[in-house]
């Protein structure tokens, strides 16, 4: 009686160790696991982990913020994310539609950089706003162009035409040179980069000038004979300077290199990491033969 006492009571033990560990296998939602295997899993985890950690460390840098305009400045800056990426930064890019707020934004300290204008552009808005903003990479020039409205041939200009130029210090200036250039006007001696309408010294077909915010010029196409267009609203408005235009400035001209489109941040960023490693990857050969298939010489890289 006593054996079958003991025999019971050991069914019952070994039974309940069974519900015990049916009981803890659907709680884990995993079978057991041998003494060698749990710590094989958990050697294996740790070397993931820190193999995770070193990787995420040795990639993650940090974030570049950047305005700019959208074409080409924003679509060059597209471009460049993926070879940033594998650099382990990440760029992050706020499109803008005017010449304004993306320098109001980096003065702010609410962006790292911005990516749109050339330096006698930067020089004039410091001047004018009394901000600190200083170039610290030339990328790209766009040919500036003459482009036609109701006249399609610059030597059919008619008396009293009206041309459309941006109103911007700079590229008014700009706009003013290129029409000296293809002989419709005569600016005085010296004025340079600084010329305005005000400095027309000869203008034998009594042109009249529309002077609009650059981002409008396009705009005014099937009103005027003639508008002269900066590069990146000439490509917003389907139109290529090579192709369209009836004149543009040249490569090797003086204004191609007085003009070229730069990378910018406020006064005390030169170092910024980020930055640095953004205007490295804009002036790799990848980003120039991304330029060069992609706008055909609408757009050109900078040779230093």
């Amino acid at each position: 009686m006593k054996k079958k006492w003991i025999s019971v009571l050991a069914t019952a033990v070994l039974t309940m160790g069974l519900l015990a560990g049916c009981g803890s296998s659907e709680e884990t939602g995993a079978p057991e696991e041998s003494s060698q295997d749990s710590e094989a899993a958990q050697d294996g985890g740790a070397d993931a982990g820190e193999a995770a950690e070193d990787e995420g460390s040795a990639d993650a840098k940090g974030t570049i913020t950047v305005a700019a305009t959208s074409v080409p400045h924003a679509e060059i800056l597209e471009a460049a994310k993926p070879i940033l990426a594998e650099q382990g930064w990440s760029l992050e890019v706020t499109e803008f539609q005017d010449y304004v707020q993306p320098n109001e934004v980096v003065e702010a300290g609410d962006m790292d950089a911005n990516y749109f204008q050339h330096t006698p552009y930067l020089d004039s808005f410091n001047e004018e706003k009394g901000t600190h903003l200083v170039n610290v990479g030339e990328i790209h020039y766009e040919p500036l162009g003459i482009y036609p409205g109701t006249i399609s041939d610059l030597s059919a200009i008619e008396d009293g035409a009206e041309v459309a130029i941006p109103n911007d210090t700079t590229n008014e200036a700009r706009a003013l040179l290129l029409l000296q250039d293809n002989g419709l006007i005569t600016l005085k001696e010296g004025v340079g980069i600084e010329a305005t309408v005000n400095d027309i010294a000869e203008n034998p077909h009594n042109i009249k000038f529309n002077e609009l915010e650059a981002a409008q010029v396009s705009r005014v196409l099937p009103e005027v004979a003639f508008v002269v267009l900066n590069g990146n609203y000439a490509l917003e408005a389907g139109l290529n300077a090579q192709k369209d235009a009836l004149a543009i400035e040249t490569s090797d001209s003086e204004a191609a290199k007085t003009y070229v489109n730069i990378i910018v941040v406020k006064e005390g960023n030169e170092e910024n990491e980020g930055v640095k490693a953004l205007v490295d990857v804009l002036k790799s050969d990848e980003i120039k033969a991304f330029i060069n298939d992609k706008y055909q010489g609408s757009v050109v890289p900078f040779e230093n």
